[in-house]
């Protein structure tokens, strides 16, 4: 053993230039246990081959790297010349007038992961938003066209599904990112920048984070595992050879490179959105039927809390699933199934954990006292129907699109899911609407006086005729009165 020693160190300094400090740790407590354990102190000789002193990830990435798919799609946008660019007199008096639009090709390229052996890919939302086709490619070259099965927006995930025969495929399994820890080994795989595939490897830096510049409704699994442009969709893979995220975005400093802080969607939603899909056909969102804020030191302090932790329930949505379960406001939510949160992205990723219908358990404080109550898990209501219009004809309201307000479609146009009346979907062009800068998200909440309920009631509104029309406009929470000839 005496003469060993100096020869592992001289093999631990060559192994450790240029690589990281804890790579170089890892070698030597390998190095260290293989040379005093019993193979070492039975025989007293050093180790026999290359295989008893190396650390290497490749029997992982040899598991895991054939599922992960490069996703290439494509689709037609409309391309205006401004033609009055840099002329501010021409482009206030013409601004109604429209160059010919062009047609240009727009391709995107990213990852993505092959979930399921009949061909099931979950990807990132922003991968194949819009595409008009979608073509996987797998790391043995194979090419397939997909389409896709479901979109959420929200949480930037999307399932394709393979078209045609595909033979074996291969499939990554979905581990539990609920027991990953702070720490542990991670290798993200991906194509970054379009150059083939390509595996990185990090640790977890952090769990239940937000991503800053990211508006997403989950939270992530943050990794300083390098993720780059074209790493979107890819897997995040514990040592274990099990998905336990998709690799979603980065916080960088404005060169689009890596540095460090790369965030990953938890694999337990993946799985949650699967089982949807299978017993719904797409992807249904929960719905708390509540208004939320995080709390900071302060509001800790004026509610009773030793510390901030939570989400303090600012407004209940009448007859919702928040309601039946006994919250009210000034309620504060600080656990789900016994896993604490601390904002709406955290509290949101608790519920959709769980199947539709199912009940979780949450914990709530009031009045210094934590009470634990049962909450359905549901989507947010459809109630009244969109009933989508395009109002046409001698008004002000020409060429607006418009449909009633619920909990369910505000969701899918971004809008406050407490609002109701009628909304602004869309507006064409050459409507006399579009004169009046009239926008999508506009609420119209009156017309001539008489408040607006549903779509109905405005088309009978606008179907007599007036000398002066007088508006009410919502625009971010401010009405706005209009008045307009006849």
């Amino acid at each position: 053993m005496s003469n060993s020693r100096p020869e592992l160190r001289r093999s631990i300094l060559t192994l450790g230039r240029g690589r990281a400090p804890w790579l170089v740790l890892a070698f030597f407590l390998v190095s260290w246990s293989t040379m005093v354990g019993p193979r070492a102190s039975a025989s007293g000789t050093v180790p026999a081959d290359r295989a008893q002193i190396s650390l290497s990830f490749a029997p992982v990435v040899r598991s895991a790297a054939p599922a992960v798919v490069s996703v290439t799609s494509r689709k037609q946008v409309e391309v205006r010349r401004d033609l009055f660019a840099g002329d501010l007199f021409f482009r206030h008096f013409f601004r109604d007038f429209d160059s010919p639009a062009r047609q240009r090709e727009q391709s995107s390229l990213g990852s993505g992961v092959l979930v399921r052996g009949d061909g099931l890919i979950v990807t990132n939302n922003h991968v194949i938003d819009g595409a008009d086709e979608i073509r996987v490619i797998l790391q043995d070259r194979r090419e397939f066209p997909a389409h896709v099965v479901s979109a959420d927006d929200r949480a930037d995930l999307a399932f394709l599904q393979i078209d045609g025969k595909t033979g074996n495929l291969p499939v990554l399994p979905l581990g539990d990112s609920d027991r990953i820890e702070v720490g542990d080994l991670v290798l993200a795989i991906g194509n970054p920048f379009g150059i083939g595939q390509t595996v990185t490897s990090g640790i977890v830096s952090a769990k239940s984070r937000i991503s800053p510049g990211v508006d997403r409704e989950v939270s992530f699994i943050q990794t300083d595992a390098a993720i780059n442009p074209g790493n979107s969709g890819g897997a995040l893979v514990g040592v274990d050879g099990s998905l336990v995220g998709i690799n979603t975005a980065i916080f960088t400093r404005g060169t689009g490179g890596s540095i460090g802080i790369g965030f990953a969607i938890p694999a337990n939603l993946v799985r949650a959105q699967i089982l949807s899909i299978d017993s719904q056909g797409t992807v249904r969102r929960p719905w708390l039927g509540a208004a939320v804020q995080m709390i900071d030191p302060g509001v800790a302090s004026a509610l009773g809390l030793d510390r901030p932790v939570g989400v303090l329930v600012n407004r209940v949505y009448p007859g919702g699933s928040a309601e039946r379960a006994g919250l009210r406001e000034r309620d504060v939510i600080v656990a789900v199934n016994g896993v604490e949160v601390y904002d709406l992205p955290g509290l949101n990723l608790r519920l959709a954990l769980q199947p539709m219908g199912e009940k979780v358990r949450v914990r709530r404080w009031r009045d210094g006292r934590l009470i634990d109550v049962e909450l359905n898990v549901e989507p947010a209501p459809r109630e009244p129907a969109p009933d989508e219009t395009l109002l046409e004809g001698r008004h002000p309201l020409d060429g607006l699109s418009v449909a009633n307000m619920s909990p369910a479609f505000n969701e899918e146009i971004g809008i406050d899911m407490f609002d109701q009346g009628v909304v602004v979907v869309t507006l064409k062009r050459r409507g006399y609407a579009s004169r009046l800068r009239l926008q999508a998200g506009d609420e119209i909440v009156a017309v001539n006086g008489e408040n607006v309920k549903n779509v109905r009631q405005l088309r009978q509104s606008l179907e007599r005729e007036h000398r002066q029309w007088k508006l009410t406009i919502r625009r971010g929470g401010q009405d706005y009165n209009l008045t307009v000839a006849g």
